[in-house]
C-alpha cells in the first residue's frame, strides 16, 4: 500500500539548500508561470508521467502543487508506476509562501 509523507516548507526548502531533495512542481505551466519554486521542475499532472521525471540523481523526490492535493496523488502515481517517491510539500505553494519562504515569477 502506498503512503505518502508529508514534509513542511521548511524541511523541503532546507533539503533543497543542503542538496537532498529534488523538487517536482505538478501545477500547470499558467501557475508556474505566474509564480514558481525557486528550484522546483515542472511535470504538470494534468499530463503526469512519471518518467518525464529526471534522473534525482541520488537526491529524494519531493512533489509540490498549490495546496498540497496534486502533490498526493503525483506520488501515488508514481509509487504505482514502481517509484520510490514518497514525499510531497504540505501545505503546497500557498504553504511555502505562508513560511515566507522564496518564489520566482516567469517559470
Amino acid at each position: 500500500m502506498a503512503a505518502v509523507h508529508d514534509l513542511t516548507p521548511q524541511d523541503v526548502a532546507k533539503g533543497i539548500a543542503e542538496g537532498r531533495y529534488l523538487l517536482v512542481d505538478v501545477r500547470e505551466p499558467n501557475e508556474v508561470s505566474a509564480e514558481a519554486y525557486p528550484d522546483g521542475i515542472v511535470v504538470p499532472l494534468s499530463a503526469f508521467d512519471p518518467k518525464l521525471i529526471p534522473d534525482p540523481a541520488g537526491k529524494d523526490v519531493v512533489f509540490a502543487c498549490r495546496s498540497g492535493k496534486r502533490s498526493v496523488t503525483a506520488s501515488m502515481a508514481a509509487q504505482a508506476a514502481g517509484l520510490p517517491y514518497d514525499k510531497h510539500l504540505q501545505g503546497g505553494m500557498l504553504g511555502w509562501k505562508a513560511a515566507g519562504l522564496p518564489t520566482k515569477t516567469g517559470g
